[in-house]
């Protein structure tokens, strides 16, 4: 998906639930609250809202008839939209692209999720959810069933090739943590250490538990409008200045460039391109982190270094509070709150806002927001900043 725009569209509105172990209402619940919170952040009603984009998270239990419970009537676009964590940039991209054809004017995006239950662990809340069939059954039988051993497969091919290491990937997470201490809303905001994440315990080799997020009930929405009607908002528009989306579909075998190539290489340069800026005009970057290995291959595919020195770009201190680019400024999924790719979304907004408090980032002219979906499979990218023209 790529094209070109005008920034004649914005985020106008930002509602997020309470996330975390927040157990009694069901994903359709946050929904609703987030948008209720969104509209209001925006200065509109629901009255005011043409189209409405669904993603539900992995618990399900929200879907397009959340219109009806909303009281939404008249829509002129409506869907559940499903490209897994890189769907908030994919929401974000088609919204624009119907409110610049004149299809909608007013478009919520949504995610919302509730795997959370009293008395379960959160590594359970994504497991034992489809059976495996074919193949899969036999990958299952030997251990390698979970999405922690695929991305666990995709580091140990960038460490052979490239020779990152395991410390490298912590000061990631370390990195990480440091800005989450600046966010009220982080699950997590007890600084950690390289000896921390060296002693936390192997989840799949060399993933260790400080190198995978959160799990997180909770909901997020944005509302997506014109430049024009954006500009009466409460709060300062974040323009759309760039959108795109990547799906190579690499297989698991030798001869495939996974592990070593994401689809950030490809997302990442047609939304700069359509943005017309260069990556060394990037201020912030806000990277989708399901785990450090996801943030270090982005960061390189997207040029923010060379390919194979992601590892020592992050050992370096450039992703920490201070550094030369300020990566995941809320603590990203690792330490905050994870709700797919509307965390890093949501924080680009808070960013652009210069809402971060002590957090915030000494410059947000432009802002890189990365998706991630499956196991390097699908990506979004979006380029946002609070100035209507690059």
């Amino acid at each position: 998906m790529s094209g070109g725009t005008s920034s004649a569209v914005a985020i106008s509105g930002l509602g997020m639930t309470e996330m975390g172990k927040v157990y009694g209402p069901t994903a359709e619940d946050f929904a609703v609250e987030a948008i209720d919170l969104a509209v209001a952040d925006a200065g509109v009603s629901l009255a005011d809202v043409d189209g409405l984009l669904v993603n539900p998270g992995m618990s399900g239990g929200v879907d397009m008839r959340l219109a009806r419970r909303l009281g939404l009537r008249d829509l002129r676009m409506s869907t559940t939209m499903q490209a897994f964590g890189s769907s908030a940039g994919v929401m974000v991209g088609y919204a624009t692209m119907a409110i610049e054809a004149g299809v909608a004017s007013t478009v919520v995006c949504v995610f919302a999720d509730a795997p959370l239950a009293p008395g379960r662990s959160s590594s359970s809340a994504y497991t034992g959810r489809r059976r495996p069939q074919g193949f899969d059954g036999l990958l299952a039988a030997a251990g390698f069933g979970t999405v922690n051993t695929s991305y666990a497969l995709a580091a140990q091919r960038h460490m052979q090739t490239y020779g990152t290491t395991s410390e490298q990937l912590g000061a990631i997470a370390v990195a990480q943590r440091g800005w989450a201490q600046g966010n009220p809303l982080a699950q997590m905001r007890e600084p950690i250490t390289a000896a921390d994440h060296q002693a936390s315990r192997l989840i799949a080799d060399p993933l260790h538990l400080l190198d995978c997020c959160l799990v997180s009930n909770g909901a997020i929405a944005v509302v997506v409008t014109s430049a024009d009607r954006a500009g009466d908002a409460p709060h300062p528009p974040v323009y759309v200045h760039g959108f795109a989306q990547a799906h190579p579909g690499y297989p698991q075998c030798a001869g495939s460039e996974f592990g070593l190539v994401s689809g950030a290489a490809q997302s990442g340069a047609d939304a700069l391109k359509m943005a017309g800026v260069t990556i060394e005009q990037i201020d912030i970057a806000e990277i989708y982190d399901c785990y450090t290995f996801t943030v270090l291959i982005t960061l390189e595919d997207y040029g923010f270094c060379a390919k194979g020195e992601g590892g020592a770009f992050a050992a370096s201190g450039a992703l920490a509070p201070g550094g030369s680019l300020a990566v995941n400024t809320g603590g990203g999924q690792l330490s905050s709150y994870y709700m797919w790719g509307m965390t890093p979304l949501s924080e680009a907004v808070i960013q652009s806002r210069n809402a971060g408090g002590s957090r915030q980032a000494p410059h947000n002219d432009m802002i890189m927001v990365s998706g991630n979906g499956g196991v390097l499979d699908h990506h979004s990218t979006l380029i946002l900043s609070p100035h209507r023209t690059a």
